[in-house]
């Protein structure tokens, strides 16, 4: 795993009211310097949107305790996952996410880059992300909580040491 967070540039869409229609949104591309230069930053990956324990504990997890991350000097929490801007952004509307940036890693280019794309075609998912998070600052890897057994087609999602809380106690120290 690398020390610094890998340079990609991340394809994103965001609200432009002067679009108009059903659909007031362009394309904007956010670099890595953009998420975490002088910044001190949580990110949390996951293998993707719409899945069971990434909805209903993993991302709802961050959102509930934001604020609580931001009182430890967190300026932001953002949410990595293998899917496209089109599907993050529902999946966000879907389950009510108020805080966490939500960041689609399309091409898998910054999963891949953290040595964290791993197949995930026995559930007919193809390249995704390994779970883990991280805490960076100014783009230097402080401290990763990666689950175990990284591999491909892991037959079980381990979820014990990404979540909130195990990052809130390390922040906390």
């Amino acid at each position: 795993m690398p020390n610094q967070v890998p340079q990609v540039v991340f394809r994103t869409r965001v609200r432009d009211e002067s679009i108009g229609g059903d659909n007031p949104f362009k394309w904007q591309d956010v670099t890595t310097d953009d998420i975490f230069k002088n910044k001190n930053i949580v990110m949390f990956s996951l293998p993707g949107a719409f899945t069971p324990t990434c909805s209903s504990t993993h991302l709802p997890g961050y959102d509930e305790k934001y604020d609580e991350l931001k009182a430890l000097g967190v300026d932001e929490v953002y949410c990595i996952s293998v899917n496209d801007a089109f599907t993050m952004y529902q999946w966000g509307l879907k389950l009510g996410a108020k805080n966490v940036k939500l960041l689609p890693d399309g091409n898998g280019d910054f999963t891949r880059l953290m040595g964290m794309l791993v197949k995930k075609e026995n559930l007919g998912f193809g390249d995704r992300s390994w779970r883990y998070s991280m805490h960076v600052v100014d783009g230097e890897i402080k401290q990763m909580f990666v689950e175990d057994g990284l591999m491909d087609n892991c037959p079980t999602d381990p979820f014990e040491v990404s979540d909130v809380d195990t990052m809130k106690a390390y922040l906390a120290k």
